[in-house]
């Protein structure tokens, strides 16, 4: 145990989750001083603005999704980012794109580099799945289905070419009930006059 660390906080730490605030590490019993020497020991990272992880958690290729999910509990991993999740495009996203319902707050996350987009109320659930980040550990993430069509409803900003290739690989998936669930999506979401002459074009 290094000289600065108490019996006290080494308890403290080892009863918070991997990921976690500040704000639970305060309600923990950890005050930020605490916080501040257990970074300094290289027992926890800040990975994010008031978002630590502990040093003996489990390696993640997932670091930013966690930490931006902590920050904004109420996104969704969206867009690209979401895309990329379900292997749908080979791309790597320059940042981490997230959704939240339109009126609500925009949250403003400088790092890790966050894309936020504004997404109807009445809509803004369809089709959220959870996605394991990391050991015991899940993000809110749009279910491949939802991710394609938002591509091709969106296809102006996303670009022609990542929407029709994300639709081309879930399509050859195989996915079982894929092609009805993508038609589900598109129609709850008034996008099927879009989609359907899409999909007729990529399975010809």
């Amino acid at each position: 145990m290094p000289a600065s660390e108490t019996p006290r906080t080494a308890s403290l730490l080892g009863g918070l989750p991997p990921t976690f605030t500040s704000r639970r590490g305060r309600s923990a019993g950890l005050s930020p001083r605490d916080l501040a020497a257990l970074a300094s020991e290289g027992r926890i990272e800040e990975i994010s603005r008031g978002v630590y992880r502990r040093a003996d958690a489990a390696e993640t290729a997932h670091l930013d999704l966690l930490a931006v999910s902590l920050r904004a509990p109420r996104a969704v991993i969206y867009g690209e980012s979401a895309l990329a999740l379900h292997e749908l495009i080979d791309d790597i996203p320059t940042k981490v794109h997230i959704a939240v319902p339109r009126g609500a707050h925009r949250p403003a996350i400088a790092y890790p580099p966050t894309a936020v987009s504004q997404l109807a109320p009445e809509t803004f659930d369809l089709g959220i799945e959870a996605f394991a980040a990391a050991p015991g550990e899940t993000v809110r993430v749009y279910s491949a289905a939802r991710s394609v069509v938002d591509a091709m409803r969106h296809r102006a900003r996303t670009g022609e070419t990542l929407a029709l290739s994300a639709l081309g690989r879930y399509l050859r998936s195989g996915k079982p009930g894929g092609l009805r669930e993508l038609q589900e999506i598109a129609r709850a979401l008034g996008a099927l006059s879009t989609i359907r002459p899409a999909v007729e074009a990529v399975l010809a």
